[in-house]
């Protein structure tokens, strides 16, 4: 396995001459996109042979492959992430809220699944969406405009991490707030303050699972005394990992497999 690490929102000829290479190695299977899905995408979109209905959807591509002949972009973060709230979320969950910060392409992810890949009942009510900036909203926006999901979707452009503990206090009991931002891992901070208060009986998801945890000690003592599931990212890593080299090594990730590859070694 051989990595490219490019800066945050890199130059376009950049994510091509990468891409590239891979396209035309002969001994380049593939390769998992992790922080740039929708960059790359709106940079590369031309070199792809196949583009599959997600990919195009979401406009992102954490998956390169090849089969066939043809060189192909997949988005699989909609069944990564589906496949884990399967494992977390009881059936008959919803009808609560979800609250998301940050709009990149894992929250774009997560959404379209409670959106579309499960049946109306177990979708939640209402969706609130909470971003720094307008250009992601905007863009998720469009996306959620091609659905028709019947469910009510929200779009905040917030940056204030006080701003947002107060919109988290609106949340009602037993809602999903997900930390998608990629603050603690790819930019320094936190879009909530240590004395955010989460929802009773809610799920706290953080997508990352490197560097600060969504909980500090303090949270934690306060998670166990509202009744709070508390997911990291560590499962979804795992789960996105599995999912793209399905599609690269035309292998299938059964869940016994999946679960051998979490023990520790």
């Amino acid at each position: 396995m051989a990595g490219h690490d490019l800066p945050l929102h890199e130059e376009p000829r950049r994510y091509r001459d990468v891409v590239e290479a891979i396209r035309s190695g002969p001994l380049e299977l593939g390769g998992l996109v992790t922080t740039h899905k929708i960059d790359l995408f709106n940079a590369c979109r031309d070199l792809f042979d196949h583009i599959d209905p997600d990919a195009e959807l979401c406009g992102e591509v954490p998956s390169l492959s090849k089969l066939d002949g043809l060189f192909r972009a997949h988005a699989k973060d909609p069944i990564s992430s589906g496949r884990l709230l399967d494992e977390f979320v009881e059936p008959g969950y919803w009808g609560r809220g979800a609250l998301l910060f940050g709009a990149g392409g894992s929250s774009l992810a997560i959404t379209l699944h409670l959106l579309s890949g499960s049946p109306s009942e177990e979708r939640p009510q209402r969706i609130v969406v909470v971003n720094r900036s307008d250009g992601r909203l905007t863009s998720m926006r469009a996306v959620y405009e091609r659905l028709s999901a019947g469910v009510r979707v929200q779009y905040v452009c917030k940056a204030d991490p006080h701003e947002n503990d107060r919109l988290l206090e609106t949340v009602p009991p037993g809602s999903l707030v997900v930390n998608g931002t990629g603050m603690g891992k790819d930019t320094p901070g936190s879009p909530i303050t240590n004395d955010a208060v989460f929802p009773k009986r809610g799920l706290v998801w953080k997508l990352n699972y490197r560097g600060n945890s969504i909980s500090s000690t303090r949270r934690s003592v306060r998670a166990r005394r509202r009744g709070l599931v508390v997911e990291d990212g560590l499962r979804y890593f795992i789960r996105g990992w599995t999912c793209v080299i399905e599609e690269i090594f035309h292998i299938e990730m059964t869940p016994k497999l999946v679960d051998e590859l979490r023990k520790p070694r």
